[in-house]
């Protein structure tokens, strides 16, 4: 198991050597707007986006996951985060183009920066992580399908996620009263 682990752990490592880490501030004053912010992906990227949709909601962000009965209509202004790895799933991408072309800001967070997804966006985040694809300029990975660019997905939100705690100087206090309290 620990061969496992430390498998997983490099991995992850080589995808980060080679993420633009200055796109982490660039989301950071994205969501910084006070915008609503919508967040989309399918599979287990659609898990990532719901997961990153729950920790802006912890830190008082106004967000919404497409495609869940209570989310209301996208408007003009409005941001969208679509995750896709390969950057060719053809709900995300058409959703993306709709809101595109609603006047709403598109983030793309995918492997492939030259995917139709990513030509659809305002700004891409790229994570060359390997997808269930093994596209070239994908990094290797021994780990199932997509594996490798979800857990990566995950911790380069969370990363966002702290710098937008630092920026509010807030902390666990603050966003544990936003936390449910039904459980």
């Amino acid at each position: 198991m620990s061969e496992a682990i430390e498998t997983i752990l490099n991995e992850i490592q080589e995808v980060f050597k080679k993420v633009d880490r200055s796109n982490v501030e660039k989301l950071v004053d994205v969501l910084s707007t006070n915008q609503r912010i919508f967040v989309l992906g399918e599979g287990r990227s659609r898990l990532m986006a719901k997961s990153f949709a729950m920790r802006l909601m912890h830190l008082g962000l106004h967000v919404y996951v497409v495609g869940e009965t209570t989310t209301p209509s996208v408007q003009k202004g409005d941001i969208l985060i679509a995750i896709s790895g390969s950057g060719t799933t053809s709900t995300i991408v058409g959703m993306a183009e709709k809101a595109k072309n609603n006047g709403v800001m598109v983030v793309v967070v995918t492997s492939d920066q030259k995917s139709k997804l990513a030509h659809a966006s305002e700004c891409t985040i790229h994570i060359p992580a390997a997808t269930k694809y093994r596209k070239e300029g994908e990094l290797f990975s021994e780990q199932p399908l997509s594996s490798l660019f979800d857990q990566s997905v995950h911790i380069y939100f969370d990363a966002v996620c702290l710098a937008i705690v630092r920026g509010q100087k807030s902390g666990n206090e603050e966003a544990f009263v936003r936390h449910n309290n039904l459980e």
